[in-house]
Parts: structure tokens; sequence; C-alpha cells
């Protein structure tokens, strides 16, 4: 099974959930993966803290200009919809930040001036880590170059090497963005984490929105319960959205968080809520209307 951690804002708590997931279900005996596709500020190394085994460049095909061949038609510039190709006077320039390599262009330039090379945009990780009891956990990770635009093609290439069985928990994005959006698609099951407060709820109405665009019904996790109201407890049940699991607010998670440990190892009581929402996680399965196995993954856009 699929689950995908998400949350309208930063800072909800959202990966202290996914790796201790990850971790608790290890423990458990069973095959777990944490795959973290925060690929623009990924942490979830800093509480697993894996065995790195294998690293290597996530690539995307960009398009090169041959401007002796080219004769300035303009026909690369006219299927690009994101304008990262166009023609100035009687030049041809590219812009390698707004390409999504989908090799329009080239496929279009009717003397063959445009061919693809690959350009670095980030790399992906893969290893173990180990629970406190010895309790090997798969590690996946990715990270998009500095300067780079678009996280999506490094999401991608780290999705394609979950593995096919056991538990994978994907740590998303936060916000609503393509980022989510891409790590989220193909999961069984989206859980949104939010806190009680305004600003949570605000986030967590704009999640549930892009979630159930995408056809699935999410389950809601109320991190720092006790914290701020009831807004957030009267909106889900408003909405039908059922509230999974409550975490306290307790400042001694918040300093585990600060020690890079996991909450499930230092805090009492912290692991029986982890389990207890892994138990309803596998009675209630995968959320009506999911999309199991709909990863597209376009290999035009992401070679390694």
């Amino acid at each position: 099974m699929r689950i995908a951690i998400a949350s309208g804002k930063g800072g909800t708590g959202k990966t202290t959930i996914a790796t201790n997931l990850a971790a608790v279900a290890a423990a458990a005996g069973r095959r777990s993966t944490y795959v973290d596709c925060d690929v623009e500020e990924p942490n979830g190394h800093i509480f697993l803290k894996p065995e790195i085994d294998r690293s290597e460049p996530v690539t995307m095909l960009m398009p090169v200009v041959d401007e002796a061949l080219c004769t300035a038609c303009g026909e690369c510039g006219r299927i690009c919809r994101f304008k990262a190709i166009t023609l100035i006077l009687d030049r041809v320039l590219t812009f390698h930040e707004l390409c999504h390599a989908c090799g329009g262009c080239a496929l279009v330039c009717p003397v063959r001036a445009i061919t693809e090379r690959p350009r670095e945009v980030g790399v992906l990780e893969s290893g173990t880590a180990r629970t406190a009891g010895g309790a090997e956990v798969g590690f996946l990770h990715g990270t998009l170059n500095v300067k780079e635009a678009m996280a999506p093609p490094v999401i991608r290439a780290v999705k394609r090497e979950i593995p096919a069985d056991g538990l994978v928990i994907v740590d998303a994005p936060p916000g609503a963005s393509c980022s989510m959006v891409e790590s989220v698609r193909g999961a069984d099951r989206v859980i949104l984490v939010t806190e009680p407060t305004p600003f949570g709820l605000n986030d967590l109405a704009i999640a549930v929105e892009t979630v159930r665009t995408m056809g699935f019904e999410p389950g809601v996790v109320v991190n720092r319960d006790g914290a701020g109201d009831d807004r957030v407890d009267r909106w889900c049940d408003e909405k039908g959205i059922g509230i999974l699991a409550r975490i306290p607010d307790d400042r001694t998670v918040a300093e585990a968080y600060s020690r890079g440990e996991l909450p499930v190892d230092a805090v009492p009581g912290f692991r029986a809520r982890i389990e207890a929402l892994l138990a309803v996680l596998d009675e209630t399965g995968s959320a009506p209307g999911a999309a199991p196995g709909d990863d597209r993954t376009s290999d035009a856009e992401v070679t390694e």
C-alpha cells in the first residue's frame, strides 16, 4: 500500500508523521519504505539517518540548436506552450529553466537543426535506515539542484524507484502546487496533516480541494491538537472528512525534532499513537476514487 502524507502548508508535522509511520511499520516486521518527495527541501534523512548506497544524477533532455542548419522558420517556437524556445529576429533562443523537455521542438523542426542533450537537474539517492530496534526501512529521496525551477522531473525520478510491494510512505512537498500533485499521484491513500488553527484550516481546505480533484478522499491527522480551536474539527465534520488521528501539542515532540530524533523513540506514548494511526490505515485500506498505479512518468521528461 502506498500512502502519501501531504499538507496545505509547511511546518505542520508532515515529515514527523511520515518518518515515524515508516519506522513503526518496519518495527512491526513489515517491509517499509520511506520516500521523500520534498525535493526542494528534503529532511526525512535527518530523522531516519539512512546509509546511502546509491546516488545518481537526474537529467532532463534539453534542446540544442545547430545554427548552421537553422533556417529561422520559427516552427519550434510556435509549438512550445511554455515559451522555452523562441525566434527573435533571425536567431533561435532557448530558456532551459522553462523547458519541460517534451521534445516537440525537435520533432517539428523541418531541417533537423534541433537535437536533445541531457542536462542534470538534481540527484537521486537511495539506501537503508534502521530503527532503534534494528529493523530496516527502505529510503529514497531526491534533491533538486540549486537554481533549478521545476521539481516534478526529480520527483518522478524518485517515484520510479519505489518498490512494488510492502508499505510505502510518500512524504509530499507542502502546499497544493504541481510538486504536491506529482508526489501524491499513484498513491492508494492520501493523508493531510494540519494544525487546529485558522491558518491550518485555510491551507487544509485548499489541499482537500486539490486532492479531491485528483479523485482522492483524504483523511486528516490533526497535529498539535489542543493548541488552537475546534474550527478544523467542525469543518471536517461539515465536509465529511474523517480525522484519523490526533497528536497532542507536546513540547517534548518539538525537542526530539530539534535533536533529529524520532518521537516514537524519544517521547513516551507517541509510538502508541502512530501504531493506532497505522492500524486505522490498514483497516480502511485504499480510499474511494484513488487511482493506484496512475503514475504517469514521462521518459521524455526524465532520463537517468
